[in-house]
């Protein structure tokens, strides 16, 4: 099963950055969204090192609780 993480974006130099979630820091590769509609704070879906999606805060925030949750039980 693949999953994509909701991560948050912490350093943006389009085509590449840096994107965080609880801690963890990982490059992340932006060329699959557009470079205009991207900002330092914004969240996306990271699945493999490349952004596939933007969503807003309150779906990622919703997505990290129920992935944390997840682990919580396993």
């Amino acid at each position: 099963m693949c999953l994509g993480i909701p991560m948050r974006i912490v350093e943006l130099n389009y085509p590449c950055g840096v994107c965080e979630v609880d801690g963890v820091f990982r490059k992340v590769n932006f060329q699959l969204l557009p470079e205009g509609e991207l900002q330092v704070g914004d969240y996306v879906i990271v699945h493999v090192g490349f952004a596939l999606q933007k969503v807003s805060r309150e779906e990622a925030e919703e997505s990290i609780r129920l992935l944390r949750e997840l682990a919580s039980h396993a």
